[in-house]
């Protein structure tokens, strides 16, 4: 495997499982020390674990996005291991079947919650990070949005519109500081957590949404965060990427 990233530290957010596990895999494989951050700490300490055994480097942090003190901390940690910090991707989020639901079912306080972690997790680990990644070559922030966020629809959608705005206005903030900003927005990719959350009515429905009659899959989205991560993409920011089979698609 290809060196591309050895030297640098990548910030994963929600990397226990899922595209945080991922994305770790992805980036350590090619040299990349990862700093996988994850609510669940056994889950993410597991992980880690896994990838030094495949002989990457790899460390366990548990943290909440919502906590900004706790945040704060493991940016200082990270940016120990080469001198700072190159690539935070911000894919912790609130996206289970539970949240897919009218405001008015889901209440205030699981509405607040949705927001403090998709939006608002956003912004806390990107401001924590900044400090770090000012002076690095290449220093890029990738968030993780949905295809939801362009449909416009339920208070997980909006949470994720919030998302590629919020990829926007930091694009514009830290450009001076050399560091891009992009978004990705999935649609429906069948990781083990949507194939066991979803009823298989509600994945054929999404599929009809989409213009590429395939479901997509976890090396999809992996493929665009080390595009947008990479020098093939050193003069884009502020983007937000669809990666949906046409899900969402519009001018």
């Amino acid at each position: 495997m290809e060196q591309s990233y050895a030297g640098k530290t990548a910030v994963i957010t929600g990397a226990a499982r899922g595209f945080g596990l991922a994305f770790g895999r992805a980036l350590a494989e090619r040299g990349a020390h990862v700093v996988l951050v994850d609510i669940d700490e056994p889950a993410v300490q597991e992980a880690a674990a896994a990838i030094r055994a495949e002989g990457g480097q790899a460390t366990g942090i548990e943290g909440d996005v919502t906590d900004a003190t706790r945040i704060d901390a493991i940016m200082e940690v990270a940016a120990r291991h080469t001198g700072g910090i190159d690539i935070l991707i911000n894919n912790a989020g609130l996206h289970s079947h539970e949240y897919n639901k009218p405001m008015q079912e889901l209440g205030v306080a699981k509405v607040r919650r949705l927001f403090d972690v998709n939006a608002m997790g956003q912004v806390t680990c990107t401001l924590a990070a900044v400090a770090h990644m000012r002076g690095r070559e290449g220093a890029s922030i990738v968030s993780i949005a949905s295809a939801a966020a362009h449909l416009g629809r339920n208070a997980y959608g909006i949470s994720k519109l919030a998302v590629a705005g919020l990829t926007v206005a930091f694009a514009d903030e830290l450009g001076s500081d050399g560091i891009r900003v992009n978004a990705i927005s999935p649609g429906l990719i069948l990781t083990d957590t949507i194939r066991a959350e979803l009823p298989e009515a509600t994945k054929v429905q999404a599929r009809s949404l989409q213009m590429i009659p395939r479901f997509g899959e976890e090396r999809d989205i992996v493929e665009a965060m080390l595009w947008l991560t990479g020098d093939k993409a050193r003069f884009v920011t502020g983007e937000v990427l669809r990666v949906g089979g046409g899900m969402g698609a519009g001018v």
